[in-house]
């Protein structure tokens, strides 16, 4: 039976504080980044690159002293106070870029922010593996990597405990700063505790260091007394960057991230993790605003293109007016779904009184759930469906304008069922990044419908709708139908079908919508002009077969190929920043063919070290190609997890409360599979057992890539999240086999249980920063999310080619001890 050594609650701890830290940290960044998914994978990627430096700085450190846990004792009290400030910091970081008020962070600024914010903790908790690796070595007294593989286990099970921590508890009882103070002294405390043991660690730590984390200890409890003030402090001067001309009213923690509500003049905005979700007039401005007009016009023309609707399903927008134009209708129910119960009580005090009259009005029922949960699981049937959200400027965003939504909004329709949704534009399409988005969008959406309008410029309205639908009715039919229904609404007329349905102007902006996006190279040039007189709308759709096909990889958005989403980022990229970024649309020409160099740079890199070692009895290639599995596993399954991560999100939505959990399935799995090959694989410097493990996972990937779109098309949303979880599992278990592994094998070839233990930590992580780095910002969005798992497959395919390159012909030398 294992005997578990005094210092392992430190081990704990550190899986525990990096799981929580790390998920703190992606919040806050997230929040400094608009929100954007985009920046998820950058993060993660900046977070592993440093702690991977970390690891390899712990593993000099401990190889140059007999005192690992009073290493242990300087980090803990430095990490207490970094990790308040690292926060702060974060919060304040949008000062130091160049950016407008309100204007989006560009890709290399979420770079640059992310390896800046991340630096100072992430070094200090890469440096503790390696350093407690070492005390279970001191502990054992001995030479091999054992002790590192079960410090691997024990920070694994320590993250399971973090994940699900946050996600149960801490989420929802602290904030924050508060969250980061607690687990900052945690880890002084375990490391206290851990320097109990007088046989083991006599003299360890000396006085010096005793005395530097109780004054940690002290200044963290008094920085948790002053906890609320200095959050409040530090939410201020994020707004004061974003926002100077709006005051901070106040902020509430919900599980799908920070709402803030922030007010200029009479007009009230509402954030969600610094994205702005809506803005309406208070409630003593007279409801004629620009806000409540986008609103009118979305649900009034709407309305008109129904003959008699009485069943209506809005997700979304209801808060900001749409709702509230509506109920003005004859209509025998409203279906309101908004997401974040915790939003709109935020917003209550601030709405308008004809807002506020809306939500309770006996037709209108809230419901508090995602959009696209309810409308894959509800079995009612609606005239109208209106889908009132902000431009698909994040993947969560993003899934409101894919065929899978379009095609599920659709089954919901009666048979003159009409589909509505709205998003911001130019005049004329003015611009690549902007025709590539809405064209996008409107393919996509012309993929499910038999007909799709166009109508406006500044905010493109899309009308969809079958054959029996009236899509297509004239301006003397729209107004007919409004004013039949007496509508008395401020900030609609009448007259505003004559302006928005402009004869040429609607021809115009449906003809370069139709014929923008067809042709291979389409997504690298602005749309086509105009003709002098488009013709009509009926007569262009009659005109449809005759066209170039659509390029269906830059202009027909999917949950598995969230093009939209991409093109969006250009769009704001764009309008907020005054510029246009070279790096976004440089992405767009990368094609599939770009993997094959790094391939064949590996393969000749190890076959020529094989051939020069032939003779001289150092086996470089050898080592060459452990690495690779290492840099190549980390890799693989970052991108794996990418993959799953953004399709779990495409059927849940919000997976910030998830997170957790997520991770803690994932860690769950690495420690079985580290535990697994310390119970049953006694030979673990064999490069045999490593390059079946490399094989392994190539086949698992392939696998998870043929059977993502199935399972998402699977009924039940429990089945669903059960396969995630054993598909997340599995990928644990199988990175979990690799490193006792890798370790062991690096040993057997330098002789150095710490150097080795630091190698692959640090090498494991700098491959998971790079697979992070390419699925979340150029494989998910532009090739699909399968391609990230066809990425992984050859990445570990690589890897066992090259152990196998580097396989000597006679054999082997084992080096286990005894």
């Amino acid at each position: 039976m294992l005997r578990l050594p005094p210092h392992f609650l430190s081990i704990l701890m550190l899986g525990l504080a990096s799981q929580v830290v790390q998920i703190v940290m992606l919040r806050e960044l997230l929040m400094l980044f608009h929100g954007n998914e985009l920046s998820i994978g950058v993060i993660l990627a900046a977070w592993m690159a440093w702690v991977g430096a970390g690891s390899m700085l712990g593993a000099a450190l401990a190889e140059r002293t007999d005192r690992p846990l009073l290493a242990m004792a300087w980090i803990a009290a430095a990490l207490l106070p970094v990790l308040a400030l690292s926060l702060m910091m974060i919060r304040g970081l949008r000062g130091f870029f160049d950016v407008v008020p309100g204007a989006y962070l560009s890709l290399n600024d979420i770079a640059l922010g992310s390896f800046l914010g991340l630096a100072p903790v992430c070094l200090l908790l890469g440096m503790q593996f390696v350093l407690l690796a070492k005390l279970w070595r001191q502990r054992d007294r001995s030479i091999d990597t054992t002790g590192a593989g079960n410090t691997y286990i024990g920070e694994a099970m320590g993250s399971i405990l973090g994940g699900v921590l946050f996600t149960f508890v801490l989420v929802h009882q602290l904030n924050a700063l508060q969250t980061v103070i607690v687990i900052g002294m945690l880890v002084a405390l375990c490391v206290i505790w851990s320097g109990r043991s007088q046989a083991l660690f006599s003299g360890q730590i000396d006085r010096g260091a005793r005395w530097l984390m109780m004054v940690a200890l002290v200044l963290g409890a008094g920085a948790l007394a002053l906890s609320e003030h200095l959050d409040r402090w530090g939410m201020a001067l994020y707004w004061q960057q974003l926002a100077p001309d709006h005051q901070l009213l106040e902020t509430h923690q919900s599980k799908y991230g920070n709402i803030a509500v922030a007010v200029r003049e009479d007009q009230f905005s509402f954030f969600r993790s610094g994205h702005l979700m809506f803005s309406t007039a208070g409630p003593d401005s007279p409801p004629t605003g620009l806000e409540a007009q986008e609103a009118a016009v979305l649900a009034h023309m709407a309305m008109a293109h129904h003959p008699a609707p009485r069943r209506v399903l809005l997700i979304g927008g209801g808060l900001r007016g749409t709702l509230a134009e509506l109920v003005r209708h004859p209509l025998e129910s409203i279906d309101y779904v908004e997401l974040d119960p915790v939003l709109t009580e935020a917003a209550r005090p601030h709405l308008p009184a004809h807002t506020l009259a809306a939500l309770a009005d006996p037709r209108v029922r809230l419901i508090h759930a995602d959009g696209r949960l309810f409308v894959r699981s509800t079995d009612r049937r609606y005239d109208l469906i209106i889908v009132d959200v902000p431009d698909p400027t994040t993947a969560v965003l993003n899934r409101y304008y894919t065929r899978e939504f379009f095609s599920q909004a659709h089954a919901l329709l009666d048979a003159q069922g009409i589909f509505v949704i709205g998003m911001v534009s130019t005049p004329g399409l003015r611009g690549q990044a902007i025709a590539n988005r809405n064209a996008s969008i409107f393919h996509t959406l012309d993929s499910v419908f038999e007909q799709v309008r166009a109508i406006g410029d500044h905010s493109l309205v899309l009308i969809a709708g079958d054959a029996s639908a009236s899509v297509m009715a004239d301006i003397a039919t729209l107004r007919q139908r409004h004013s039949a229904n007496d509508i008395d609404s401020p900030a609609f007329r009448p007259g505003h079908f004559d302006l928005l349905l402009e004869y040429s102007q609607l021809n115009r902006i449906n003809w370069q919508l139709r014929h923008h996006g067809r042709g291979p190279e389409a997504h690298l040039s602005a749309p086509p002009p105009a003709p002098f007189r488009p013709p009509p709308v009926a007569e262009q759709l009659a005109l449809v077969d005759t066209l170039e096909p659509i390029a269906s990889r830059f202009f027909i958005n999917s949950d598995f190929r969230p093009i939209g989403y991409f093109h969006t980022l250009m769009v704001w990229a764009e309008l907020t920043r005054g510029e246009r970024s070279l790096l976004l649309p440089g992405l767009l020409e990368l094609g599939a063919a770009w993997i094959i160099v790094p391939v064949l740079v590996v393969l000749l890199i190890v076959l020529a070290l094989r051939l020069l070692a032939a003779g001289q009895g150092r086996p470089r290639d050898r080592s060459f190609a452990v690495g690779v599995a290492v840099f190549t596993t980390g890799l693989s399954t970052m991108s794996l997890q990418i993959a799953l991560l953004f399709s779990f999100q495409s059927l849940y939505g919000f997976i910030y409360e998830m997170v957790g959990l997520i991770v803690a399935i994932f860690m769950a799995g690495l420690a079985t599979g580290t535990l697994l090959t310390h119970r049953f694989v006694r030979d673990r410097a064999n490069p045999d057992i490593l390059a079946a493990v490399q094989l392994t996972i190539a086949v698992f990937s392939v696998l998870i890539g043929i059977s993502l779109p199935a399972i998402a098309a699977i009924p039940s949303i429990h089945a669903i999240f059960f396969l995630f979880s054993c598909l997340t599992f599995i990928s644990g278990v199988l990175n979990g086999f690799d490193f006792p592994l890798a370790t062991e094998s690096f040993r057997a070839l330098n002789r150095r249980a710490e150097r080795s233990t630091g190698q692959v930590y640090s090498i494991e992580l700098l491959g998971a920063c790079l697979g992070a780095a390419l699925a979340s910002a150029v494989i998910a969005p532009i090739m699909g999310l399968v391609a990230c798992c066809l990425l992984a497959a050859l990445a570990n395919a690589t890897a066992f080619v090259a152990l196998m390159i580097s396989r000597r012909t006679d054999g082997y030398r084992s080096t286990r001890p005894g």
